[in-house]
């Protein structure tokens, strides 16, 4: 197949716009719960709440494949929580294998408090009152370290038979290495980035065109339809980016 794209070569793609950090909240106290949050939302983190430890469940242990959102990259979590207390669902999170960093907020704050907690699978420990600005530290801090941690397994992106290796520019189906254009390898990542995410053409053109491509908007049609002559099995009949009419592109 001919295209008006060179192949990718090892001069690397400009980079994406870093993903923003999610950060659940979790807290029976809607004072608390909303101050919080809107001091990380002015922070720059994107934030998510729960009045009780049935929806933090229904937000944090989701099976894989099915996340509409991006994951979440920290919890926060008081210990008297209604439906399901703050240990216990620390308690699961762990026993799920799920390793984001989880503050405790509580205002119990003996001792004894803070190590049943930690032993429990808390990162960390506030006893409520606490200062936002010291909140906000150590929820820095923890992601900080939480993404240290991951470096080394977010270099690859795997989704059933496609790998995508980000330090490599390089696109693997099952066994065989196939050559992307730059624009192409570009939406790959995204996408792989994103499961299940819906994205529209304008989305898609301001990710990976830039904000002023003055172009044509079908642009992304084409090299959607490219790209599936190079990694779908059967590009008549996508199973990996499936099209929502009306809505743009989902991959997975």
């Amino acid at each position: 197949m001919t295209t008006s794209e060179p192949a990718l070569t090892a001069s690397p793609p400009p980079n994406l716009t870093p993903r923003t950090e999610r950060i659940l909240i979790v807290e029976d106290e809607a004072l608390i719960r909303e101050t919080v949050a809107l001091a990380l939302m002015d922070e720059g983190y994107e934030v998510e709440t729960a009045a009780d430890g049935k929806a933090a469940l229904d937000s944090l242990c989701v099976p894989p494949g099915e996340m509409g959102d991006a994951p979440i990259d920290l919890a926060i979590l008081d210990l008297m929580l209604p439906e399901v207390n703050g240990l216990d669902l620390c308690r699961y999170v762990r026993q799920q294998g799920l390793t984001l960093p989880i503050l405790i907020l509580s205002a119990k704050s003996s001792e004894m408090d803070r190590v049943v907690g930690l032993e429990v699978g808390a990162d960390d420990y506030l006893a409520k009152p606490f200062g936002m600005k010291e909140l906000i530290a150590r929820c820095r801090a923890l992601l900080r370290r939480h993404q240290r941690q991951l470096e080394p397994t977010q270099a690859i992106f795997r989704h059933q038979d496609i790998t995508l290796y980000l330090n490599e520019l390089r696109v693997t189906v099952g066994t065989c290495e196939v050559g992307l254009s730059p624009k192409e390898y570009r939406i790959l990542e995204l996408f792989m980035s994103h499961p299940r995410r819906v994205w529209s053409r304008e989305q898609l053109i301001e990710k990976v065109w830039g904000p002023d491509f003055m172009g044509d908007r079908k642009t992304v049609d084409v090299h959607i339809r490219w790209l599936r002559e190079k990694i779908e099995p059967d590009p008549s009949s996508p199973k990996y980016i499936t099209t929502l009419r009306g809505f743009g592109y989902r991959f997975g």
